[in-house]
Parts: structure tokens; C-alpha cells; sequence
């Protein structure tokens, strides 16, 4: 076992530790420098690192029980890998919410594309006319690569990841407990499919039973993950209405389709619209136009994957690109790579129509 993997053991046994979430974690790495360091301390050395006498006490209560190593061992035999914030597989626009869980746990695979991803949520108990909607949009998205994000419940988040994966497109599904759990149990062969074609992935280790006040917690990383978040039906007191919340203080854009004015379902995007909060759409270019991605055919998608990078210079500044300009020099500063290698490679994805250069010696993504 690698120092890494040994390192991750003890992220990994951090989440088992109730009272220790993202500011915690944030005060342990930067006083301790590694998790192991962190886990090792004695009560006065987690008082000084900014721990109140509760957590230390939590600490010091559970990490008997705890073996850090075996964790990993756990996850190995399910199929499971756990990526930490400081990992750079860790998805980046997650990376970017206040929030962000210090650990992912994932089942399947997080790619490069799944930056453009979309999320689409409603209600458990869709209308007819809301999972015709949650198909349609799902559907399209995934024709045009974009990856559909939901929640795997039943409803409109069901019948956003099956349409996705029936189009032969991408899926990750967010779930309120641990990975080895499928909840709700009928979804279990959904979920297997989405493992397989996309993720599923989850902030809580394995053997966490489902909780109620997890699933709104969870609507974060949902959004997190996001460009942006589709409601398609949903009360005013919905999980749905809690993801749109998350999205606009992480600043993804909301959408929502407009629904019958007699219908509780609808009120909740119904409101968002009028309030101004989300932009009611009704096709899919709505929703592309407004994140500033455009309509491609199966034959643009299919050169496009012909073109994706197999270099992991490459691989590499395509996740370090965004649609923010970066200058040439902070591209090669926070990539790490050689000059000229950046340089090169910037030339080369520019060529293939992964990358445009908006300004002198900056570059954005070209999608």
C-alpha cells in the first residue's frame, strides 16, 4: 500500500467520526498537514488546531473503534474508491462550492466530460406530464454529451438517469448514504447500470444507513457538481426547491419548466420563475444557450470523442481549462507542467477545437 492510499485511509476514517465536516477537516489538514498526523494527536494538540472540547471528545471516544486501514480495505472489496479534496480526480467544480465534502466516495467513474453536466430533479411523485418533461430534457442533454446528474429517487430523478443511459449517455447519481446501500431498493439494477455508465457517488461511508436530514444535505453536492440545475416538479417545501436554493448560493444557474397553476407540484418552479430565480425554459436550447454551450449533431458528439485527448499532458490542462480565460503562465503554474510542454499542448488541443484562445495567451475551453 502506497503512502497516498495510506493517507486516504485516514481521510476516509475521519467520516466515520460524527461532529467532523468540512471546516473541521479544513482546521485538521492545515494545522497537521496530513490526516494521519491528525489522527495520531493527543486532546491538547486538537484543541490548539481550533476543535472545540465536544469534537476533540468525539475523537478521542470513537477512534478506537476505527482502523484507518482497514477502511480502505473495505472499499477495495466493494468496488468503491474515495477521493479527497487534495486528489486531483476529485470533480473541480465541487471543489469550488464553500461546502465541498473532504471526502467522494465513488462507484464507477468520473471522467473529464463530466464537467458539463446538468442536474434535473422533482418530485417523488411525478405527474405524467412532469416525467414526460424529465425524459425530454434528459434525453436531449445527453445527446448533446452533457452528463445527467440526479438524485436516484423515485420520480422524475428515476426517469432522469434511465432516459440518459437509454440515449447512451452519461449518469451520476448523488446518494444520501453509503454506496454499498441502494435506497430506494428498487432502483438497485438502476443503480448497477449507472455504475457502469457513468457514478454513483456519495459524501458518507460505507454501512450509512439513509437519513432524512441527509437527503437535503446531499441536494449540495448535487448542484455542486453542476453547471446548472433543472426543476422540473416540485412543492414550495420540496427537496427539489433545497436544491435550487444550493444552487444559487454556489452561484449554478437554475432553470425550471413551468407547470398548471391549480397543481401543488408545480408551485415550487412556478414561484422560482416568478420570482426571478430560475429561467423557465422549455426546450433544451434554452438551457445550452443560457450556459453558453451550443446544439451539436450525433456526428459533431462522435467527432468530438474521436478528438478527446488520450495525452495526459493534454488530460491534464483540460481539467486546469475552464470557461474563466487563464493566462498561458497560470495555466503552466497551476498544472504544474513544463513551459514548453504547456505551450505545445495548448497548441495541439487548440488545433483539435478543445481549447480557444480568447486573448493574448489566454485559453477557455471551447465548450
Amino acid at each position: 500500500m502506497n503512502e497516498r492510499s495510506s493517507e486516504t485511509g485516514y481521510w476516509i476514517a475521519f467520516t466515520r467520526i460524527p461532529r467532523i465536516g468540512t471546516m473541521r477537516v479544513a482546521r485538521l489538514e492545515a494545522y497537521f498537514g496530513t490526516m494521519a498526523e491528525a489522527w495520531h494527536a493527543g486532546s491538547s494538540d486538537l484543541r490548539t488546531a481550533g476543535l472545540d472540547q465536544a469534537t476533540v471528545s468525539s475523537i478521542l471516544e470513537e477512534r478506537p473503534k476505527i482502523d484507518p486501514l482497514n477502511e480502505l480495505e473495505l472499499l477495495g472489496r466493494a468496488g468503491v474508491t474515495a477521493y479527497t479534496w487534495s486528489d486531483p480526480e476529485y470533480p473541480a467544480r465541487l471543489k469550488e462550492i464553500d461546502d465541498k465534502p473532504p471526502v467522494l466516495f465513488v462507484r464507477g467513474e468520473l471522467t473529464p466530460d463530466d464537467e458539463w453536466a446538468v442536474a434535473i430533479v422533482g418530485t417523488r411523485r411525478a405527474s405524467p406530464y412532469g416525467r414526460q418533461a424529465a425524459e425530454h430534457f434528459a434525453i436531449d442533454l445527453a445527446r448533446q454529451g452533457i452528463t445527467v446528474v440526479s438524485g436516484l429517487a423515485r420520480g422524475v430523478d428515476g426517469v432522469a438517469h434511465r432516459s440518459a443511459l437509454t440515449t447512451g449517455g452519461r449518469t451520476i447519481a448523488v446518494l444520501a448514504c453509503g454506496l454499498d446501500i441502494v435506497y430506494p431498493p428498487e432502483h438497485t439494477k438502476l443503480a448497477v447500470e449507472i455504475s457502469q455508465r457513468g457514478a454513483l457517488i456519495s459524501e458518507y461511508p460505507l454501512g450509512t444507513q439513509p437519513r432524512a436530514d441527509y437527503f437535503p444535505r446531499r441536494n449540495r453536492i448535487l448542484s455542486g457538481i453542476s453547471l446548472g440545475v433543472l426543476i422540473v416538479e416540485g412543492d414550495e417545501d420540496s427537496g427539489s426547491l433545497i436544491t435550487a436554493r444550493a444552487a444559487l448560493d454556489q452561484n449554478r444557474e437554475v432553470f425550471a419548466v413551468p407547470g398548471s397553476i391549480y397543481s401543488p407540484t408545480h408551485r415550487g418552479a412556478n414561484k422560482l420563475i416568478q420570482k426571478g430565480e430560475a429561467k423557465l425554459v422549455s426546450r433544451t436550447e434554452d438551457i445550452l444557450e443560457e450556459l453558453n454551450l451550443t446544439m451539436t449533431t450525433a456526428t459533431d458528439q462522435l467527432a468530438l470523442r474521436e478528438v478527446a485527448p488520450d495525452d495526459p499532458t493534454e488530460a491534464q490542462l483540460l481539467k486546469v481549462l475552464t470557461n474563466q480565460p487563464l493566462y498561458i503562465d497560470d495555466v503552466q503554474r497551476v498544472s504544474g507542467l513544463p513551459i514548453a510542454s504547456v505551450s505545445s499542448a495548448l497548441a495541439l488541443l487548440e488545433l483539435k477545437g478543445l481549447v480557444r484562445q480568447v486573448g493574448p495567451m489566454s485559453f477557455v475551453k471551447a465548450r
